[in-house]
């Protein structure tokens, strides 16, 4: 699964990216808007992990690499939900910041949203912004998602205990209703 987007493209991530990757992953600003399970310093070690997982996670292809000039600069998954909450998703996304400011994390967010509400059948994908993140709050304004909440004092990251801000966005929950899903389907009980 590969989307060409202009000056950039959504790919699956494979073996060979790994030194681009730490390129635009090893960096302090980039690390301190994600997860501590994304680690810094972001060694080789780090990236081939990384590309193990996303290629034989169950859902091959819910987490893809953003290549900018041939270079694994950056990615964008969802994390499907499970049980109850099936039918939604969390998207995360990183971009090394040499990216930052050019639109691209705006147009990967864009077309990542679109194809799970229309062809994985989600119902809502949603996330949680650090608070001290403005420019990724605007990378969800722009696509639709709208605030929700904010969870108050929810992360602690760098030495800093934050707010996170919850945004979301649902496609007509009118789709899925009366719907017949069969047991294969991933949306069945």
């Amino acid at each position: 699964m590969e989307w060409e987007m202009g000056d950039f493209k959504i790919r699956l991530w494979r073996s060979g990216d790994e030194e681009t990757m730490v390129k635009h992953a090893n960096n302090r600003n980039v690390w301190r808007n994600l997860r501590d399970r994304f680690p810094h310093p972001y060694t080789i070690l780090d990236a081939r992990n990384w590309i193990e997982i996303a290629s034989t996670e169950p859902m091959n292809g819910s987490n893809w690499a953003v290549e900018v000039g041939e270079e694994a600069a950056g990615g964008i998954g969802l994390t499907l939900g499970t049980d109850v909450h099936r039918l939604t998703a969390e998207i995360g996304y990183w971009l090394g910041e040499k990216y930052w400011n050019k639109g691209i994390i705006t147009r990967a967010v864009d077309k990542i949203t679109n194809y799970g509400l229309n062809n994985l059948g989600l119902c809502r994908i949603y996330t949680g912004i650090f608070e001290w993140n403005p420019a990724s709050i605007r990378v969800l304004e722009k696509n639709g998602y709208q605030r929700e909440g904010i969870e108050r004092k929810s992360i602690f990251k760098d030495g800093h205990v934050i707010d996170a801000v919850i945004y979301g966005k649902v496609r007509n929950s009118d789709i899925v209703k009366g719907e017949k899903l069969d047991k294969k389907s991933r949306f069945s009980a």
